[in-house]
């Protein structure tokens, strides 16, 4: 019979190996798991689609090399790395599809892209379309005018040609704001800001009305900016999200977990800085999305 002490070393000997295998299983165990949806796809393939705008400067535009950039597109590759050591793929490719504000949900829901990277605002109603992410900005629908018009709030546009992307949540909130305020004014569609900011320089529009990030990026690149200024008033607010397919939990998770990731870390501070650094530090609505959006694991 052995000693006792010799025993209880075996013991522990055993126990610490126990645990040492468990440890090394895990990975071998996380790759086995068998993955539904979009996932299993995504990891079959070793691609993932991503959707993303062309015309949303800052969130999501084309830089000189014709590829995609912006701040919402850094935040989803950034996503897309986690979503890559999850998933053990060694390197998922990017299968960049552009859109535009008209078909972008329906690029998602019809299975074309995996998730949408722009300036896409969470409404109810687009729910019925496409999931959400959590939020990853928050902005507010703004009225950029002609300067020479001398207006200060909307009650000032009365009578004005007020320009907007058409199939926008910023279209609703102008035609809302103008009804509840008892505005009279002609809204025109718009196919794209860039087609409002020229109408507007044009004198065939007398203000433009869209996300106030947005307007300002656009006004940067007008003819001449300081004939512009916005109208005092907010018209809506506006959160920002990744579009993703209904139904699907999966990815869902793995996205916000992701983001969970990046809000934890210096790296939100770094992705921010790059596209809104010369606008100071974040607001504190911005800051609440980060706060809210870190989830603990």
């Amino acid at each position: 019979m052995l000693p006792v002490p010799i025993q209880r070393e075996n013991t522990v000997n055993r126990r610490n190996l126990l645990a040492a295998l468990l440890v090394a299983l895990v990975p071998a165990l996380a790759c086995a798991q068998g993955y539904e949806g979009r996932l299993k796809r995504i990891k079959d393939t070793k691609t993932i689609a991503i959707a993303h705008r062309t015309d949303a400067l800052p969130f999501a535009f084309l830089d000189e090399s014709k590829q995609p950039t912006g701040y919402s597109v850094e935040l989803c590759k950034r996503v897309v790395n986690m979503i890559d050591q999850q998933l053990g793929t060694g390197g998922l490719k990017i299968k960049w599809v552009p859109v535009t504000t008209q078909n972008r949900f329906d690029v998602v829901a019809k299975g074309e892209a995996d998730m949408e990277c722009g300036s896409s605002s969470v409404t109810l109603s687009r729910l019925k379309q496409v999931d959400f992410s959590n939020y990853i900005f928050v902005d507010g629908t703004a009225i950029l005018a002609r300067k020479d018009l001398g207006a200060k709030s909307i009650s000032d546009l009365s009578g004005k040609k007020i320009g907007v992307p058409a199939g926008t949540s910023n279209e609703k909130a102008l035609k809302d704001a103008l009804k509840d305020r008892a505005v009279t004014a002609n809204v025109v569609a718009v196919a794209s800001r860039e087609d409002g900011l020229a109408k507007v320089e044009a004198g065939e529009l007398d203000a433009l009305a869209s996300d106030q990030v947005l307007l300002l990026g656009l006004a940067s690149k007008a003819k001449n900016p300081a004939a512009l200024g916005f109208v005092d008033d907010t018209l809506s607010f506006e959160p920002y999200a990744i579009a993703l397919p209904r139904n699907d939990s999966a990815l869902r998770i793995e996205v916000n977990s992701a983001l969970a990731r990046i809000y934890r870390s210096p790296a939100i501070a770094d992705v921010y800085g790059q596209w809104f650094g010369a606008f100071g530090k974040p607001g504190p609505a911005l800051r609440a999305v980060f706060a809210m959006g870190a989830i603990p694991d």
